[in-house]
């Protein structure tokens, strides 16, 4: 079964562009297009799309309002796609139910990847967002002269082979490639993956990876 894409954006060319790329895809079918918000709720309305591509800064209703009506009128998954970086939007993307996060200079094997990620149910950023993003919070964090120092005494809770889980997700792998490096199938990753949110009290992967960098189990730049 085709993955099923609407590509919101208000330049014609980038979103001609992006859908060609992804429907020259075997596994993918763009569904429809949207040149601004308003379109793309109506676009995911009428075509139930797996995955919404959907660029933040657009007429009529931007991407964060269009991904926060999408997100919670549906089970579509929504893919921010934007030239800007800036870690405001990053927050407001994610808040807004967003399972992706990609700058709009992703590389084609990169975007038709990341679509086949958010479409299986994992979630997935740019590396250079996700770097930013741990680093602020962390930042943050390290500022506020009230809070604890960072341990990793609260990963003892999980199992060795948890533990390892969530150290390859913090460095960004999906399921699939987690599999792959701990030669276990997908289901297993998965059932790994909820028990580290489950034992550590996070909502998303995105929070399994600030835990991951605070307490010292995986450190900016570790390969």
């Amino acid at each position: 079964m085709s993955i099923r894409v609407v590509v919101a954006d208000d330049q014609e060319l980038v979103r001609s562009g992006f859908s060609m790329i992804l429907e020259a895809q075997p596994d993918i079918e763009v569904v429809g297009e949207a040149g601004d918000g308003v379109e793309a709720v109506a676009a995911v309305q009428r075509h139930a799309p797996d995955v919404l591509l959907l660029d933040i800064r657009m007429p009529r209703m931007d991407g964060l309002e269009a991904a926060r009506l999408v997100c919670g009128q549906s089970g579509c998954r929504v893919v921010m796609l934007t030239t800007f970086d800036l870690d405001e939007y990053v927050y407001e993307a994610l808040y807004a139910g967003a399972s992706g996060f990609l700058l709009k200079d992703v590389r084609r094997d990169d975007l038709v990847h990341a679509v086949r990620v958010v479409a299986a149910g994992d979630s997935l950023l740019a590396p250079s967002v996700t770097r930013r993003l741990v680093a602020d919070v962390i930042r943050r964090r390290r500022a506020e002269a009230a809070e604890p120092a960072p341990s990793s005494a609260r990963l003892d809770v999980l199992t060795a082979r948890e533990g390892e889980t969530l150290r390859l997700l913090a460095r960004g792998l999906s399921n699939t490639e987690i599999a792959t490096a701990l030669f276990v199938s997908e289901h297993t990753v998965k059932t790994h993956v909820s028990n580290v949110l489950g034992k550590l009290g996070l909502r998303d992967r995105v929070q399994a990876v600030i835990c991951a960098y605070e307490s010292g189990l995986v450190t900016p730049g570790t390969p």
